[in-house]
């Protein structure tokens, strides 16, 4: 019996010994730490305004679905609502909209904007991306898809409720 309990002391002894000096070694420092490290540090100082709408009141402004396509939200929080376009489980275009009250720069952009849709200014980011400025709100179309073009990120903006998005406090 004492021979038993000698071995379960000298067996919890070694165990903590060994937890202890694992535990005290300085970790090396991983691949991707730094990246961590840095990515982290860039989203100090960002933050959402205050007076920012939340997303769940743009949930209501998008696009009905139809004409053999779906709307799939993906994301919403403060701010910000976004949507998937889907037509035959293919991924077609992103629709969003964003309170620019956090981010002014997004606003000026369209300051030299001679393009409408909808009766707003417009402007065209590339290739794949369409965007209008209703009050302080940016509205974008995003093609996922090459068959998703201008015309149709245009089609699809003016399908907003822009009237009401434009009266929103």
């Amino acid at each position: 019996m004492i021979l038993h309990r000698r071995r379960r002391m000298v067996a919890a002894l070694l165990l903590s010994v060994i937890l202890l000096t694992t535990a005290c070694n300085a970790k090396t420092p991983g691949r991707f730490d730094q990246v961590q490290k840095e990515s982290t540090q860039q989203k100090k100082g960002q933050s959402i305004a205050k007076t920012a709408t939340q997303g769940s009141e743009f949930n209501k402004l998008f696009p009905d679905a139809g004409d053999g396509y779906q709307r799939v939200y993906t994301q919403e929080k403060k701010g910000f609502a976004e949507a998937k376009l889907k037509k035959g489980g293919k991924d077609m275009a992103l629709l969003s909209i964003s309170d620019t009250t956090s981010t002014p720069s997004a606003a000026a952009k369209f300051s030299k904007s001679t393009k409408k849709i909808g009766g707003y200014p417009a402007i065209e980011v590339g290739k794949t991306q369409t965007a209008i400025l209703v009050g302080k709100y940016q509205v974008k179309a995003l093609s996922r898809d090459p068959s998703f073009t201008a015309g149709d990120r245009a089609d699809w903006l003016e399908k907003f409720n822009l009237n009401r998005l434009a009266n929103l406090k």
